[in-house]
């Protein structure tokens, strides 16, 4: 059994089958104590949960002191627990937190790196605690600056869980459907003329919701379309679909919180890999390295009217905490060539599973840009159907022998991988051997970091 969690990944069904790493006792009473005090609502990775207790770089170690190499986290995008961005958050927690009703130097600099990397454009930045918060913004913004409600996604898309954000997050999969001002378009994942199609996808959802009396407001569109299965696409695939979207008076809203950050190898943003500028940038996750920051950038013909018209605070948005988090992540990014690492060592992990799909019927294409890269898994019968099961299969021998990965796509069939940035070529070595050892039907055991 499999479902969708709140970050659009197919999510592997809970239970305890024993843990070869052992304390199989207490990851079930830890179970038992999460449901009794958090309730129904969550969810957790993998058949065996993990215990994890501390993290370093690209590892996480559980309770036991088993390694498991990261390959799916991009929250710390950096590293986990990175040097540089701890000792920047002590230290100015130590200093200094509050909010953005006093001066402070904290935004002010923060705001000025993120719009030098950003196109001329866009001109304001404002600051929240998520992504979520940062959607739901843009949202409200765009209502303000078009008149209208209408808004246009991919049709497994996650863009956040505030209630205005999880009404156009359709992998989330509502009670009751999508509401009357949101449409669905498939994502343009195979096919000829997939910047095309999109694009008439995109205007004819906005002619739809015409029809329904619902203005336009904003297209959406995560550059990467990670829970739509990672599609990297032809350059210039978004430019299209931006089109159609302003040709109606709708603004193109590019949610980066997955795709940015130097995830795709070719430059910060991974729209820019499509040659399109968008009216609002709206960015999270990785921003903090794990600390809770998040935030967009805006054109200012398209905020005056929010500016004259409404108040907006938000107490922990721009603390300067949270900016010198923020600050640390694109120092580290910088001085460690980040984005050149995810180029060429995401090129090298492409490349080895492609290798490993040549000769494994139940691998379908594999697609993936910089540091983000998805597998299908199909049935092996040549009609390439989706296989969800044996997806979840992988992924869960996977974490047995010490490497994890997790799933995304519209039938939950394709292998999501999303390390932190500083994956190297061994690492993702080690990667494509976990799984080739799990095609094979059996696990390596779990490794060491070098």
């Amino acid at each position: 059994m499999t479902g969708r969690d709140a970050d659009g990944e197919a999510e592997q069904a809970n239970g305890d089958r024993g843990d070869p790493c052992g304390a199989v006792g207490g990851v079930a009473a830890m179970q038992a104590r999460r449901a009794a005090l958090l309730g129904p609502a969550y969810r957790l990775f993998y058949d065996r949960p993990l215990h994890l207790v501390r993290g370093d770089g690209v590892w996480l170690f559980d309770a036991q002191g088993a390694a498991y190499l990261d390959g799916y986290n991009n929250v710390a995008s950096v590293g986990h627990c990175h040097p540089h961005v701890v000792s920047a958050i002590a230290a100015q927690a130590g200093r200094l937190a509050t909010h953005t009703r006093y001066l402070h130097d904290g935004p002010l600099d923060l705001a000025a790196r993120l719009l030098d990397s950003l196109p001329e454009p866009l001109g304001h930045m404002m600051f929240t605690c998520t992504g979520s918060e940062a959607n739901d913004l843009a949202f409200r913004i765009a209502q303000s600056a078009t008149g209208g409600r209408g808004v246009v996604v991919t049709q497994t898309a996650y863009h956040g869980v505030t209630e205005a954000a999880a009404a156009f997050s359709p992998a989330l999969r509502l009670p009751g459907g999508l509401p009357a001002h949101v449409r669905v378009v498939p994502a343009p994942l195979d096919g000829p003329d997939p910047a095309g199609r999109f694009a008439a996808d995109v205007a004819a959802a906005f002619a739809d919701l015409g029809r329904a009396g619902v203005g336009p407001a904003m297209f959406l569109c995560d550059s990467i379309f990670a829970s739509d299965g990672v599609v990297d696409g032809p350059p210039g695939l978004l430019r299209g679909a931006a089109e159609a979207a302003r040709a109606v008076g709708a603004l193109y809203v590019a949610d980066e919180v997955q795709a940015g950050f130097g995830r795709t190898g070719e430059g910060m943003w991974g729209f820019t890999r499509h040659g399109v500028q968008p009216d609002i940038v709206t960015m999270g996750k990785p921003m903090g390295n794990g600390y809770p920051v998040a935030g967009l950038a805006v054109r200012p013909e398209h905020i005056a009217r929010f500016g004259r018209d409404v108040r907006y605070f938000n107490t922990f948005g721009g603390n300067p905490v949270a900016m010198a988090a923020a600050g640390a992540v694109l120092d580290v990014i910088a001085r460690e060539e980040l984005i050149a690492n995810a180029a060429a060592t995401g090129a090298h992990l492409r490349a080895r599973l492609r290798d490993v799909q040549a000769g494994h019927p139940v691998l379908g294409a594999v697609r993936g840009a910089g540091l983000f890269a998805g597998v299908d898994v199909v049935t092996p019968d040549g009609s390439a159907r989706p296989d969800p099961q044996n997806a979840a299969a992988i992924v869960n021998a996977m974490r047995a022998s010490g490497v994890l990965i997790s799933t995304s796509g519209l039938d939950g069939n394709v292998l999501k991988i999303r390390p932190p940035l500083v994956f190297r070529p061994e690492h993702a070595d080690r990667l494509v051997a976990a799984l080739e050892q799990a095609l094979h039907g059996g696990t390596r055991g779990h490794g060491t970091p070098e």
